[in-house]
């Protein structure tokens, strides 16, 4: 994974960044360290109406029709000048109970998208179990989709078409793992951490591992 604070790379045990120190205690002193409740949909900022919130719920569904083993969240708000949104989606998959998500799902299997309207800055994160399936360069291509609609504050539609991207590329990286197992197994390091859920794995594919971390963002 990369550090949500210096983007190095980092192993995703390790329990603080051996580059910059960060852990997710230092995302806890930013945004709180009690776990919270919310729902996938979380409109903090109030920039989607009643029918666009219906639009970006729709392309959340047909998401976890197609691959029931992850789960899509959307988070607007003000991240202010202390934050960034790589550590708020870092700490929102490590900390966050989404009320809403199917039973037998974690947050290991979420991707959260995060925009501050404010700042015009949006960014993805995704759990662990998605580690070998998605890499940066898949979250930059889901935000690029959305990122035209969102400098125009059209961001339902820029979401339903990122939520559409990512769903492609899941169900692209899906059907290769079913060819392939071993190719994305040997992704995941190292297997005495992932026990029980890398031989889950196997069976279900797009999955593999733990809470929170890799994020990407996109600015104007």
């Amino acid at each position: 994974m990369k550090c949500p604070r210096c983007v190095q790379r980092i192993h995703r045990a390790a329990d603080s960044c051996p580059h910059c120190g960060f852990s997710i205690r230092d995302a806890d002193a930013i945004f709180g360290g009690n776990a919270l409740g919310r729902r996938r949909l979380t409109d903090r900022a109030g920039i989607l109406r009643r029918g666009e919130r219906a639009q970006v719920e729709a392309a959340m569904a047909r998401l976890s029709r197609h691959l029931p083993q992850v789960f899509v969240a959307v988070h607007t708000g003000a991240m202010g000048e202390v934050a960034t949104l790589r550590q708020f989606g870092f700490w929102l998959l490590n900390r966050a109970t989404f009320e809403d998500v199917p039973d037998g799902l974690t947050n290991d299997a979420g991707i959260v998208f995060i925009i501050d309207p404010e700042s015009k800055t949006a960014g993805m994160a995704f759990g662990y179990l998605l580690d070998p399936y998605l890499e940066e360069a898949d979250t930059f291509e889901c935000l690029v989709r959305g990122h035209a609609h969102w400098l125009e504050q059209r961001y339902a539609e820029g979401l339903v078409k990122a939520i559409a991207q990512l769903q492609a590329i899941l169900g692209k990286r899906s059907r290769q793992a079913r060819r392939n197992p071993e190719f994305f197994q040997r992704k995941v390091l190292p297997p005495a951490i992932l026990g029980a859920a890398m031989r889950q794995a196997r069976d279900h594919p797009p999955t593999t591992g733990d809470p929170a971390a890799e994020t990407s963002e996109v600015r104007p």
